[in-house]
């Protein structure tokens, strides 16, 4: 009994210690298998770490976004509630972007008309844009349009027949990240928009012309030869002042027929002072009286005849030579053309000088028909050189009452004054017609306006950098444009030097998609 008491013992051992060592391997398999796993994230550590990534987002998207956001069977952003779910995705029909949807219920696609959907769209000037849906074979897709640039908050409410579902994403595509101390590096000024009084203006185009009603073309009014030329192109000269000389047979021949007629005059006048006195000595009769009488007049009338022919044509009585005719300036100016030399043969109706009183002259521009209410005669104005840089003030003093047939133009003038000469006729000049004054409710500086497929933007300052906000422009005088819509006011913007964040935008406009 006691050798099969010692054998029990003995077999017993040899159980407990294999059941032992079973635990030990056992402790040690878990032992390892605890330290080599990795706790699970919260959902609060994925957020967090999610928006310390927006930092990084390049044209509107952020990368760990992009990973953490689903795709749809489409290729749209997939979002879920519970086991209800809906994917968006802005594609491009016909070259407008719109927003297409897509209903899932447990990773089943659901028909379109499973529920009624809208959608309603932040941007970041503050604008809210509601969008209806209509049926798109499978899915639904907004009515209108999702205008560029596609930066936006978007709340998508999606109503069933059971219950309401609620989401929310946003698209930030196109925004140019820039920190502030490279906003502030880069020379950036930010303004804010505000009301404003803006003077609107109308440029017109312009040239410098002669003021004609102080322009004179110089004609002979007698054929002649030319004798001398004193006056050379470009001279100032004096009203009076001869200009030349020409030997001419029809002013010999009136000067001529005024001395014959002098001396007849002479002879008349001496009859009748004889006639006269023998009529009161009762010597001759009172009829040789009345007939002298009446050849002096007569001579009286053919002197006066005479005289007036040679003041016709600018010539007077001369002691010298009978024909020679002195052509002479009509009042101060210039010497501007000049068609004549010595010997020449001259015609009576040969324009030989073109003398202009420079010390005025007509800056002349065409209207086109839609902006003559704004161009009166004595409205203000501002007449600037396209060649050099001057500007001189002025005041309409013309405006013509007939449109051109041609051109549907009608012209108008600015008389300016000119003593140094230097606004010189031919010279092309911008005149700026300066309206009323009038208030607009929402205004940014010149600067800030720039161009994106054609079409005028301000860069909206938004966190983290700036976005292209379109807007629709109004008056503008030089310094403040209206705003008619697009921005609101005390919204913030890139100023001076908004062409660096434009600049920065082209960069990463290759990679634009929807």
């Amino acid at each position: 009994m006691k050798l099969n008491r010692d054998a029990v013992v003995a077999t017993l051992g040899k159980k407990q210690a294999m059941a032992i060592v079973a635990v030990i391997l056992i402790g040690i398999a878990a032992a390892v298998a605890i330290l080599s796993s990795q706790p699970a994230k919260p959902a609060g550590d994925e957020h967090d770490g999610h928006s310390e990534a927006k930092g990084h987002e390049h044209e509107g998207h952020d990368e760990h976004e992009e990973e953490a956001t689903k795709k749809g069977p489409h290729g749209g952003d997939l979002f879920t509630e519970g086991d209800y779910g809906l994917e968006a995705q802005l594609v491009e029909e016909g070259g407008d972007p719109r927003l297409k949807v897509w209903f899932f219920q447990a990773g089943k696609p659901l028909p379109p008309t499973a529920a009624k959907l809208s959608a309603k769209l932040v941007r970041p000037s503050g604008e809210e844009e509601e969008h209806s849906f209509t049926v798109d074979k499978d899915a639904l897709k907004s009515t209108q349009p999702i205008a560029e640039p596609h930066i936006f908050e978007a709340t998508v409410a999606a109503q069933t027949a059971t219950e309401p579902y609620l989401f929310t994403f946003s698209r930030q595509e196109g925004r140019v990240a820039m920190s502030d101390a490279r906003v502030k590096a880069a020379g950036i000024a930010l303004d804010t928009t505000s009301a404003s009084a803006i003077r609107s203006s109308l440029q017109l185009p312009g040239e410098i012309r002669f003021n004609e009603d102080r322009t004179a073309h110089v004609v002979p009014r007698v054929a002649g030869v030319v004798e001398s030329v004193s006056a050379n192109l470009g001279q100032e000269v004096r009203r009076g002042q001869v200009l030349a000389v020409i030997s001419s047979a029809t002013v010999s021949e009136q000067r001529s027929e005024l001395r014959t007629a002098q001396q007849r005059l002479a002879l008349a006048r001496t009859t009748y002072e004889r006639e006269k006195k023998l009529w009161e000595q009762k010597i001759s009769p009172e009829q040789d009286v009345l007939q002298a009488q009446q050849l002096l007049r007569e001579a009286e009338i053919a002197v006066a005849n005479a005289t007036q022919k040679l003041g016709a044509v600018g010539a007077g009585a001369s002691t010298g030579t009978l024909g020679r005719y002195e052509l002479r300036a009509p009042f101060n100016g210039m010497v501007v053309e000049k068609h004549l030399a010595l010997g020449e043969s001259v015609k009576e109706d040969a324009n030989v000088f073109t003398i202009s009183d420079l010390s005025t002259v007509w800056a002349e521009m065409s209207i086109g028909a839609k902006d003559l209410p704004q161009v009166r005669v004595g409205e203000k104005v501002t007449v600037r050189s396209t060649a050099f840089d001057m500007a001189v003030a002025g005041t309409v003093s013309y405006v013509g009452a007939l449109i051109g047939e041609q051109t549907r133009t009608a012209k108008a003038r600015v008389t300016l004054a000119n003593p140094k000469l230097t606004w010189r006729p031919g010279l092309f000049v911008n005149v700026e017609v300066l309206g009323s004054e009038a208030s607009a409710p929402v205004t940014v500086a010149t600067d800030a306006i720039q161009s994106l497929n054609d079409k005028p933007v301000v860069f909206l300052k938004v966190a983290g950098g700036f976005v292209p906000q379109p807007v629709q422009l109004g008056r503008a005088d030089g310094k403040r444009v209206e705003v008619l819509s697009g921005l609101r006011a005390g919204a913030q913007y890139a100023a001076e030097g908004s062409f660096v964040v434009k600049s920065e935008h082209g960069k990463g406009s290759a990679t634009h998609t929807h």
